[in-house]
């Protein structure tokens, strides 16, 4: 049986359901599986049941896009065995959702007044269901119209560009304000889960860890598609200095993600998922500790 800790569902910016997810995952024997769309907890408690219907445990998770304002780098904070609609998570990850859709009208308006055929009605019929629209959405939209045949290729990168090195942005980029990542990981305990470190090696936030670890991290990815041997082996570092659980998993984004994976095929071990609620019972038991003192 497989472990996999980092999936989206089209509840955030996969292309899949959650019920498409649980048949790839029993065809790929995956025992385990994390539930971690961005920034929301919204549908976790049915998924956990129709997860043990099938056999499977589904460990409910988020991941939080946060942000590093030392090194204006984008930080993505997974957290495990969180407790849904949890107020702190509420709290924090709202308004980001909202800030993330009103930027996505504005991205869709501009691309409009550039001569792109695209409505706002048809990106958000992609995003049906879900929290909100995401620039995966758009893609789609660009591709069922004939402009590209792929999400990530030259049009995305022309578009979406941040504009960095004196190159002016493109005309669908509009910067969106993510939360500090310290939050996020203090969010993700008071919410009563377990903060990991998402793929350190993509968003180059290895050196944060000390500062995140401060801020009560828990655990390090080291395991992800878009990591490379010098990635894992960093993060194995990182996790053998700062005792942090090694995880992993295929951030899996069915058709909107950046590379062809299976569900299963990044796995850490059943010893991470162990790992992860030993830490989450010791997290708990020093939380009361504070609260008797």
């Amino acid at each position: 049986m497989k472990v996999d800790l980092h999936c989206h569902t089209n509840i955030s910016d996969c292309s899949f359901s959650f019920e498409v997810i649980l048949e790839k995952a029993l065809k790929e024997n995956v025992s385990h599986l994390a539930i971690t769309n961005h920034d929301t907890t919204k549908g976790l408690e049915e998924m956990v049941h129709l997860g043990k219907e099938k056999g499977i445990e589904i460990i409910p998770g988020i991941e939080i896009s946060a942000y590093d304002f030392n090194r204006e780098r984008r930080i993505h904070v997974l957290g495990y065995f969180i407790k849904h609609g949890h107020p702190s998570l509420e709290k924090l990850c709202r308004p980001l959702l909202e800030r993330r859709h009103d930027a996505s009208y504005v991205m869709v308006q501009n691309l409009i007044e550039a001569g792109y055929t695209i409505s706002w009605e048809q990106v958000e019929e992609y995003a049906k269901g879900g929290t909100g629209v995401y620039k995966q959405h758009i893609m789609h939209a660009l591709i069922e119209n004939g402009y590209t045949d792929s999400i990530y290729g030259d049009l995305y990168k022309k578009l979406f560009s941040r504009g960095q090195n004196g190159e002016a942005p493109g005309i669908a980029f509009i910067p969106v304000k993510y939360v500090d990542a310290r939050l996020a990981i203090q969010a993700i305990i008071q919410a009563g889960g377990v903060p990991v470190l998402a793929h350190p090696g993509q968003y180059k936030s290895f050196e944060a860890v000390p500062e995140l670890v401060e801020a009560g991290l828990q655990g390090i990815e080291v395991w992800h598609p878009l990591h490379g041997p010098e990635d894992e082996e960093r993060a194995k570092l990182c996790a053998a200095h700062f005792d942090l659980i090694m995880t992993g998993g295929t951030d899996f984004h069915g058709f909107y993600g950046e590379k062809e994976v299976v569900i299963g095929s990044k796995d850490p071990g059943i010893q991470a998922v162990e790992g992860l609620k030993a830490r989450g019972k010791f997290l708990k038991s020093s939380i009361l500790v504070e609260k008797e003192r």
